[in-house]
């Protein structure tokens, strides 16, 4: 466990937290507790929100701060990748030719448009919210629930060899839901809500993903995490 909490975190969180074990049980281990190190990005997310209403900044310009550090708490690797798929998806090419797109350095133009408008959404989601640290934190959990779902059992990897192919398939369809669960769990209990259940599954950490993946696995045959 404590291996596969130093992977997520290594994996995910720009965080030194040692070299960590790469084989098959720790890949599993660490994509079911991406939601934890999600909290290390929503901590730093928070933190900022926090201080912005110290400060008497505007909701809009703390939020758009507090999206910032969650970039640099991540490398925007979470940013990199996902303007890397939408260029893949986008291209409309067969799927080898889709994944070479994937692989360049460069972004293109759907890449571009959809970072765009994730930022715009996420800055103005979080500016809107009642408790606008809250919401970081949960969504930042949330966020990561979609890496266990994408590495279930069954979900291929789009390449015999790399990342996508150590942890995809890992995750039992059972564990992914008891980690949904207790995600859910926690951000009623930080809530004291039910409402923050309607408030986390439009979120891109379960429905965005199942449709996206789906779309990809049609499409170009890759995983999300592949």
């Amino acid at each position: 466990m404590i291996e596969g909490l130093r992977l997520a975190v290594t994996l995910l969180t720009v965080v030194p937290a040692g070299r960590a074990r790469a084989d098959r049980d720790t890949a599993r281990a660490a994509m079911l507790l991406a939601p934890a190190a999600g909290l290390i990005t929503g901590g730093a997310a928070a933190l900022v929100l926090l201080a912005g209403g110290l400060l008497g900044l505007s909701a809009p310009l703390a939020a758009a701060l507090a999206v910032a550090a969650t970039a640099a708490a991540t490398r925007a690797l979470h940013l990199d990748g996902l303007a890397d798929l939408a260029d893949g998806l986008g291209s409309g090419r067969p799927a080898g030719e889709a994944l070479g797109v994937m692989k360049r350095s460069d972004i293109g133009p759907f890449g571009v448009v959809t970072l765009l408008l994730t930022l715009l959404i996420q800055v103005a989601a979080l500016a809107s919210a009642p408790h606008p640290a809250a919401a970081a934190l949960i969504a930042a959990a949330a966020g990561r629930l979609a890496l266990p779902w994408a590495c279930r059992t069954g979900v291929p990897s789009a390449r015999p060899g790399g990342l996508g192919a150590l942890v995809a398939g890992t995750v039992r369809t059972r564990a992914a839901l008891a980690a949904t669960a207790a995600v859910l769990a926690a951000a009623m209990y930080v809530t004291h809500s039910a409402a923050a259940l309607a408030a986390v599954l439009p979120h891109d950490a379960i429905v965005a993903p199942a449709l996206i993946g789906r779309w990809s696995l049609r499409t170009v045959a890759v995983s999300v995490v592949g």
